[in-house]
């Protein structure tokens, strides 16, 4: 089983790891904290263009609780993302049918990592910031494909308690 994703060793979310930086991705798994971040930001480094790597970064300081290192890779997942799918880098601009967000491929990455900076700036108490990117992610992804409902449900929970 792969340690940052849950599927199985051969497989990313994002798409293919090139040999490079799977061996660098195989070596984090176990290391202690400040092995696995030190790995995970040579793997970006080495190979901007994969997309999985921006994923396990966001997910693997999102997870300890570093939202400003979650949200810089959550953004440049973005960047690079939107640069694959050819999307306006200003994510306000990108409408539906710019890119197939229902099926695999970097568009559908760059939904989702969207969904993950609006979590990060819920979390990091930017609940304006979030509600826009939700509320983006909606018009994008009317059917709730990416379980923008749940991040739907936060928001909602953080108003009330204000």
């Amino acid at each position: 089983m792969n340690l940052f994703t849950g599927e199985s060793a051969d497989e990313y979310f994002g798409g293919s790891v090139p040999p490079a930086v799977r061996r660098l991705l195989d070596e984090a798994v176990g290391a202690p904290p400040p092995r696995v971040e030190a790995l995970l930001w040579t793997a970006q480094a080495s190979a901007p263009e994969c997309l999985p790597v921006y994923y396990l970064l966001y997910k693997f300081h999102a997870g300890r609780r570093q939202f400003e290192l979650a949200e810089k890779a959550a953004r440049k997942g973005v960047d690079m993302a939107g640069r694959q799918a050819k999307l306006n880098v200003d994510w306000t601009q990108v409408h539906p049918g710019d890119g197939d967000f229902s099926s695999t491929g970097p568009a559908r990455f760059w939904l989702f990592s969207l969904k993950a900076l609006a979590f990060i700036c819920l979390r990091s108490g930017r609940s304006d910031e979030a509600h826009a990117l939700v509320g983006h992610i909606t018009r994008l992804d009317p059917t709730q494909g990416l379980g923008g409902e749940v991040l739907t449900s936060l928001l909602d929970g953080s108003a009330a308690s204000d």
